[in-house]
């Protein structure tokens, strides 16, 4: 055989195919990322458009309340007497200098409102997803473990519940249960009216009130503040709780009935060693593929849950200026949840795409 055969013989195949692996990852980002562009465009289009399905918001919101000449003076100085697709082109150029109007109900900026409000939105999603894990993960492992076992069909029952019991309704019952009953939780708000006040006196307030509270210095100001966000948090966390329930249960059954699982039991590994060792990891690759979804779940959910414990966040705002019909400030809320949206599912398809080299192709 000569020498140059030998060498086409021998050069590895998969250097190709390393290459070809790497540049599938940055194309496979890329275009993630690039689809965030025309999501939001179609987003915000939607919400202009369906603002303007009952009129002018103006009109909308002040319309019976104001005589005629001095409405119709307003919305001429609003320019909403102009032609549909030119106030499109005006809101899209004002959306890209990050300036999303002016309320019409209490005459505030809209960005304003959002930097107000949205960190307690944050807050309560975060603990809301730190519910999710810790119940759904455990308990889908349990389920998972004990296929077909009276634990398993009750942790199945269980899910079930979860997911569809409605915000709000599983929200009511829990005030009804632990601060009616019980007494053992507060009933609403997001910290007493002494920490309220501790905590706006602060120079450096970031809204988000678990870490103001710590800067603080004040030891009550922190268990205050938790024992506010337990029931928001479980009644929203609890819906997308059962989803990673049935998901960890799911994957770890089909990842027991693997080939190298069944021979690490043949060399008498343990079946919690398994389960520990070899079904965890692979468990949790489905929980962060669809964490996108779930966190705009979440957010969806933030506006019943917000608005049944008087959480001032941006689900309760949404619906008191929907209350007031100021389509303004609500164009404004929905558009920046759908950024957020956009964007924490890119987020998460590239750590994905990092942790399962699938995804990508």
């Amino acid at each position: 055989m000569s020498t140059t055969a030998l060498t086409e013989e021998t050069v590895p195949a998969v250097t190709p195919t390393s290459r070809s692996a790497g540049g599938g990852l940055g194309r496979y980002l890329v275009v993630r990322f690039l689809l965030i562009i025309p999501t939001v465009f179609i987003l915000v289009t939607l919400v202009f458009l369906l603002g303007r399905t009952t009129g002018d918001p103006i009109t909308a919101a002040l319309g019976g309340r104001l005589p005629p000449a001095e409405l119709a003076a307003r919305v001429r100085a609003a320019g909403y007497d102009r032609p549909l697709l030119v106030q499109y082109g005006d809101y899209l150029s004002h959306l890209l200098r990050g300036d999303f109007g002016t309320t019409i109900s209490d005459n505030r900026p809209v960005t304003q409102v959002l930097t107000t409000y949205g960190s307690a939105t944050l807050e309560l999603t975060v603990y809301a997803l730190v519910v999710a894990l810790v119940i759904g993960i455990p308990l889908g492992m349990v389920a998972g473990y004990l296929r077909d076992r009276w634990p398993d069909a009750v942790l199945r029952v269980f899910a079930i519940l979860c997911y569809a019991t409605p915000v709000f309704f599983a929200g009511l019952l829990l005030k009804l249960v632990f601060s009616t009953w019980l007494g053992i939780l507060p009933v609403s708000g997001r910290a007493s009216t002494s920490t309220e006040l501790t905590l706006q006196l602060l120079p450096n307030r970031t809204g988000i009130y678990l870490i103001d509270a710590i800067s603080s210095g004040d030891a009550d100001a922190v268990p205050d503040v938790l024992r506010h966000a337990v029931l928001p948090a479980v009644a929203l966390g609890l819906l997308t709780a059962g989803i990673f329930l049935r998901l960890v249960r799911t994957n770890i059954i089909g990842t027991l009935g693997m080939d190298y699982v069944d021979a690490a039991r043949s060399r008498g590994v343990g079946e919690l060693r398994l389960v520990r060792k070899h079904a965890y990891r692979p468990a949790l690759i489905p929980i962060i593929t669809v964490m996108g979804l779930q966190i705009a779940l979440m957010l969806g959910g933030a506006v019943l849950t917000e608005t049944t414990f008087e959480w001032r966040g941006l689900g309760f705002q949404l619906v008191e200026y929907l209350q007031a019909r100021d389509f303004v400030a609500v164009q404004g809320i929905v558009v920046l949840l759908a950024v957020i949206v956009a964007v924490t599912n890119f987020v998460v398809d590239v750590i994905a795409a990092l942790i399962d080299p699938r995804i990508r192709y």
